[in-house]
């Protein structure tokens, strides 16, 4: 019995399945988060977008991001583009409204940033803000954490 207990903790290990429960992912504290699983950063009239960890563990490894162009106007709740993993493909929608003076071209040749740093490297686009006011609506990192926590509840 010991021995198949070592084989398939080995195992797992060599395919990378946890045999333990993951923990929650990370949340940032002061970042803003949308119902969509992606998060803003801002800073003055500026906002820097990308998807949570949450939602990049459930994608799995991203293998490629759609990015929009700069200058392209993105609305609050709206798509501005994608990202494709081996599992899915999931759209990105914006948290705020504004224009977008950069995109992350890093994620062209290096999409897993996304896994692999999501608040920092795997950063999306940068936005100049519209409407300040539009932050309201969207959730700080402990109404975040609840809300990811009651909807893994519910799968």
């Amino acid at each position: 019995m010991a021995s198949r207990l070592l084989w398939a903790s080995r195992a797992a290990s060599y395919l990378r399945i946890s045999t333990f429960p993951r923990a929650f992912s990370t949340v940032i504290n002061d970042l803003k988060y949308a119902d969509t699983h992606e998060w803003v950063k801002v800073d003055g009239s500026s906002a820097t977008i990308g998807i949570t960890d949450h939602a990049q563990d459930h994608l799995g490894d991203v293998v490629y991001v759609e990015l929009p162009e700069v200058g392209t106007t993105v609305a609050q709740g709206k798509n501005f583009g994608a990202v494709e993993s081996v599992k899915a493909t999931s759209d990105i929608n914006s948290p705020v409204s504004g224009e977008v003076v950069e995109v992350n071209t890093e994620l062209n040749g290096s999409p897993g940033l996304v896994n692999a740093s999501p608040y920092e490297n795997g950063w999306i686009i940068k936005v100049k803000i519209n409407d300040a006011g539009e932050l309201n609506s969207l959730m700080d990192s402990e109404k975040y954490s609840t809300f990811c926590e009651e909807e893994d509840a519910k799968h």
